[in-house]
């Protein structure tokens, strides 16, 4: 097969492992640096250009589109997927799991597990978000926020009033944001698990490795294998599903209640593979070479 990979970054290990997976298969492998692509728009006749040349020979399509890239990086994959090629994840879906408040409100219609949210742009109403939320300590996050940048722990109600006004203040582009639940039995740890299909191929836990509550890698957690029970393994992949992904990584905290998941990750990265020393990348490429040869398949989550 010939596959392009979308990627603005060739250099980076998840690129270069999904290159490398490929190639050691026998596929003719492209990686396309999309912010570079232009779109020809006409009638019945939808073009991608790059370097001079039409993207229309390719079998299949792996997108890896940066979060701060979405409404580009999805609109040159959805002009790719008017030509008929097959991708392995919709731009509609990335763009889906983008949207943290259209997430979350999928999640909740699927039964999937959440912890308890409220989101608002409403600087009146302070003292009854709260009592929505429920309880002190709560969760407070710019909708925009990625790598744990944006989220802040609110001890009391005062400090969690002077972060709302704080960020009122602040945030002018439109931003939701989000008050959540603070789950105490997992602060500083949750789960990130790897699915690929209909199946979970890899699961670490990320544990902070001082005070803080974020347990993100980019925040210096630290990740070590871990094996999910059944049910997190069904709630998993019920969260990819809901958001039209048929690769994703999905953010979880075991609860009191059962799995909660937090979030799901369109283009999770593959250090998991370091971690676990599973071979996500060639779980992928199965994966493509299992339906690349048909056709995409109807998005029936809605917009």
């Amino acid at each position: 097969m010939k596959i392009a990979i979308l990627s603005n970054g060739p250099a980076n290990y998840s690129t270069m492992r999904l290159k490398e997976e490929a190639e050691g298969r026998g596929h003719e492998v492209e990686i396309v640096k999309y912010k570079e692509c232009y779109a020809s728009i006409e009638q019945n006749n939808p073009t991608v250009r790059y370097q001079g040349k039409d993207l229309s020979s390719f079998d299949a399509i792996i997108p890896r589109i940066a979060s701060y890239m979405t409404k580009y990086g999805t609109a040159i994959l959805r002009q790719l997927e008017m030509q008929g090629v097959y991708t392995l994840s919709s731009s509609i879906a990335i763009s889906r799991s983008r949207d943290k408040m259209r997430s979350l409100q999928l999640l909740a219609k699927s039964g999937v597990g959440i912890p308890k949210t409220v989101v608002s742009r409403n600087t009146t109403d302070i003292d009854d978000l709260l009592t929505r939320v429920g309880s002190m300590p709560i969760i407070i996050k710019l909708a925009r926020g990625t790598h744990g940048n944006g989220v802040v722990l609110a001890e009391t109600k005062k400090a969690a009033k002077s972060v709302l006004q704080a960020f009122y203040l602040t945030d002018d582009d439109g931003t939701n944001i989000l008050l959540q639940e603070f789950i105490e039995e997992s602060a500083g740890t949750d789960i990130r698990a790897f699915v690929v299909g209909s199946r979970v191929v890899a699961s670490m836990k990320r544990q902070s490795l001082d005070d803080d509550f974020r347990s993100n890698l980019h925040k210096g957690g630290q990740g070590t294998a871990v094996k999910l029970t059944n049910d997190e393994k069904k709630v998993a992949i019920k969260a990819a599903k809901a958001m039209g992904l048929n690769v994703a990584g999905v953010d979880l905290m075991r609860s009191s209640r059962g799995p909660l998941i937090l979030e799901v990750n369109a283009s999770p990265g593959f250090g998991i593979e370091r971690v676990t020393g599973r071979n996500v990348a060639g779980a992928i490429i199965d994966y493509v070479e299992q339906n690349a040869k048909r056709r995409n398949k109807k998005d029936k989550v809605g917009a």
